[in-house]
C-alpha cells in the first residue's frame, strides 16, 4: 500500500513521520512538500499525479495564515478550495482514498455546546471560508471513500504554533497578554497524527465502497487561549506573568470564533479511539519540547 502524506514540512506532516518510521510493514509512505507538489500550481498538480501513483492520500497541506488570508485571499482559496478539488477529482478518477484535514474555524463560534459534524457552518473570516470551500468540494467530487477530519487549535514541537510562540515570548519578556475569550481544545498534532494511522488501518476505512465522511477530531476539555498559555509556562517552568485580554482589546485582520468546541462522539464511536486531555498531551508534547 502506498500513502501520500502532503505537507512534509508542517506540523501534521512532521508528527506523522515520526510516529511510522519503521513502523508501517506493509505501507510505503511518500511525504511531499511544495517543491515537489506546489498546491498553488494546477499544473504541478497535475504533474505529479501523472507521473506518481498512490493507494491513499493524506492531504496535510494547507495555507494556515488566518490574519495574511484576509489579504491573500486569492491564494488562500487556491491552496485551500482549488487545489484539494482537484486532488480530490485526481484521487476519484485513480480511485485513491483521500484524509483531508480541516478546520474548526468553519464554525462561528456563537454556539453555547460542542459542534456535531452535521452543525451549519458559518466561518468568520478567509481562511475558514477557504477550508470550507476545500471540504464541499471533497464532499461533491467524492461520494465515497473521503475521509475529513476538523480539528481545532493545533500544535506540536514542530514548526510555529501557539506553543512555541508562548515560550519564545515568555523567555523574552516579563508579562504576556492573551486572549480570554476565545474557547476550543489543543489538540497535539502527534494525537491526530496516531488517529489518520489508526484509521488507515482500520476495516471500516478500507471498505472500498465506504461513503465519504465528515469526523471531528481534538483532545477532551476546554480552555480559553488565556488558559492555554498559563498552563504551558507553568509546565515549562517559565516565570512570566500572563494577563487575561479580551478579544475587543486585541485587533485582528481575520475575526475568530468564540467557542468552537468540537464533538468527537462520531470518530470515537467508529474508530474505538481512546482522546487524552488536553493538559495531558500538552505536557507529553513539552517533555519532549523541552
Amino acid at each position: 500500500m502506498k500513502i501520500l502524506v502532503t505537507g512534509k514540512n508542517g506540523q501534521l506532516g512532521k508528527s506523522i513521520q515520526n510516529i511510522i518510521t519503521g513502523n508501517e510493514k506493509n505501507s510505503e509512505f511518500v511525504f511531499v512538500g511544495r517543491e515537489a507538489l506546489d498546491l498553488s500550481s494546477q499544473d504541478s498538480i497535475i504533474n505529479y499525479f501523472n507521473n506518481n501513483s498512490f493507494d491513499i492520500i493524506i492531504n496535510c497541506a494547507a495555507y494556515t495564515a488566518v490574519d495574511k488570508a484576509e489579504k491573500e485571499v486569492e491564494l488562500a482559496n487556491y491552496i485551500n478550495h482549488l487545489a484539494i478539488s482537484k486532488i480530490a477529482e485526481i484521487s476519484n478518477k485513480q480511485e485513491i482514498k483521500l484524509i483531508h484535514i480541516s478546520t474548526d474555524y468553519i464554525f462561528d463560534g456563537i454556539s453555547d455546546k460542542a459542534y456535531l459534524e452535521s452543525d451549519d457552518p458559518s466561518p468568520l473570516n478567509i481562511y475558514g471560508k477557504s477550508k470550507l470551500a476545500g471540504e464541499v468540494a471533497v464532499c461533491a467530487v467524492m461520494q465515497k471513500n473521503a475521509i475529513i477530519i476538523r480539528t481545532s487549535w493545533l500544535y506540536s514541537e514542530y514548526s510555529n504554533n501557539f506553543v512555541n510562540t508562548i515560550i519564545r515570548k515568555a523567555q523574552k519578556f516579563d508579562e504576556l497578554s492573551v486572549v480570554s475569550d476565545q474557547y476550543s481544545s489543543p489538540t497535539n498534532a502527534g494525537d491526530l497524527a496516531k488517529v489518520i494511522i489508526q484509521i488507515i488501518n482500520h476495516k471500516k476505512f478500507r471498505n472500498h465502497d465506504q461513503l465519504t465522511q465528515i469526523y471531528h477530531y481534538s483532545s477532551y476539555g476546554v480552555c480559553s487561549w488565556f488558559e492555554f498559555a498559563r498552563e504551558i509556562l507553568e509546565l515549562a517552568n517559565i516565570d512570566c506573568q500572563v494577563n487575561p485580554i479580551e478579544t475587543k482589546d486585541y485587533l485582528t485582520a481575520a475575526r475568530r470564533p468564540k467557542y468552537s468546541l468540537l464533538n468527537t462522539d462520531k470518530i470515537v464511536k467508529d474508530f474505538g479511539l481512546e482522546i487524552p486531555f488536553w493538559k495531558d498531551s500538552l505536557k507529553v508534547s513539552l517533555d519532549n519540547l523541552l
